[in-house]
């Protein structure tokens, strides 16, 4: 078996709305119930038809128990990267919301990218490749 791809990331909050209003402002991405979850507690978020991140509400159950700090590092994890479109849209947004960002310009191959941490103190790299 090999993997194909990453399917989404999940993130623990103690903060539901503003960890969506964060993703659904900078990203365009859609919150919807998880499936058979109280949404108070559970949301997944979408990117279209596919969900990229699960937020759970820090302190319910998750399927695999595991201790976490909303907050902290990520553990072992540095940061989570989105393929992205529309780079002076993006910088615009998070210019809107007045968050800090970093920048990385790699023209040898195409690709700038913006670094902004959300409410959780997840890393987020969004990358913007030359067509």
């Amino acid at each position: 078996m090999t993997a194909l791809h990453l399917d989404h990331i999940n993130i623990q909050t103690r903060d539901m709305a503003q960890t969506i209003a964060f993703y659904r402002d900078l990203l365009g991405l859609e919150a919807k119930a998880a499936p058979r979850r109280d949404p108070s507690q559970r949301q997944w978020l979408y990117a279209g038809d596919k969900v990229v991140i699960h937020l759970n509400l820090f302190g319910t159950d998750n399927t695999v128990p595991r201790d976490v700090q909303p907050g902290a590092a990520t553990g072992a994890i540095h940061h989570v990267a989105f393929e992205c479109a529309d780079f002076d849209a993006c910088e615009a947004r998070i210019k809107t919301m007045g968050l800090d960002y970093g920048f990385a310009d790699l023209s040898e191959i195409g690709l700038k990218q913006l670094f902004v941490t959300d409410p959780n103190n997840v890393l987020l790299e969004l990358n913007f490749r030359s067509p």
